[in-house]
């Protein structure tokens, strides 16, 4: 097994040597098959999301989804995450304090279609809610904007059945396009960004949510007597 390929190490690597007797690292079988279930987990929610956004093409002529994308936490971005919570570096520990392991971003046209989204997801009979964080109602203080779930889903394998949590963000294009490159210019640089410029990015978060909301109502202007459903917002 290549290290390096697996955890994103090599043996030289000081977290590898810090945490070379960590179970992580010993119970490799365990941990791949760990991995394979959470991305199970993962394949099993963008199945739910893809049949919605089908359904109100076919209904609608709407697809709520621009596009999605996935991604599996990284090892050493696991390992990282528990030593700076001062937790076991172990697979159980693993499984019992870190919920967004599993991810799936997915980009929707309008702020209507968050909401009906994340509706008709986590009121299906086999998810169950675990958190919910909403950062459109309440934006961070440097203005990002997103719709954050994790739910529990069921993973059906050979012998037994697994619930696996996927965190799920829904935002819009806008909201992508902005923390994106939000992301892209903090990266590493949290304290080198001047504190004008976190003022700049901010007030472009806000230009952004405010070009979404105008979208938002021409989009409802052209809609007129259309039959789609108007979301509920029971997230708050």
């Amino acid at each position: 097994m290549q290290y390096k390929e697996l955890f994103g190490l090599n043996t030289s690597d000081s977290l590898f040597e810090e945490n070379a007797d960590s179970p992580l690292f010993q119970n490799l079988r365990d941990f791949i098959n760990l991995r394979q279930l959470y991305d199970a987990g993962i394949r099993e929610v963008r199945t739910k999301l893809e049949i919605l956004d089908e359904e109100f093409q076919v209904r609608y002529d709407h697809n709520p989804i621009h596009h999605m994308e996935t991604r599996l936490k990284t090892p050493r971005s696991i390992i990282e995450k528990l030593k700076r919570r001062d937790l076991p570096v172990t697979l159980d520990s693993m499984r019992e304090n870190i919920l967004d392991i599993a991810g799936i971003r997915v980009i929707c046209y309008y702020i209507d279609d968050i909401y009906r989204m994340a509706e008709l997801l986590i009121t299906q009979d086999d998810i169950t809610p675990i958190r919910t964080r909403n950062y459109i109602a309440h934006p961070k203080a440097n203005g990002y904007r997103s719709l954050h779930l994790v739910v529990s889903v069921p993973v059906f394998l050979a012998e037994r059945r697994e619930m696996v949590p996927v965190e799920v963000q829904i935002r819009t294009i806008a909201m992508d396009f902005w923390a994106s490159l939000d992301h892209e210019m903090r990266y590493k640089k949290e304290d080198d960004v001047p504190p004008a410029l976190r003022d700049e990015l901010r007030d472009c978060a806000e230009a952004a949510a405010a070009l979404d909301v105008r979208m938002q109502e021409i989009h409802q202007k052209l809609l007129e007597k259309d039959q789609q459903p108007p979301a509920t917002h029971i997230i708050n």
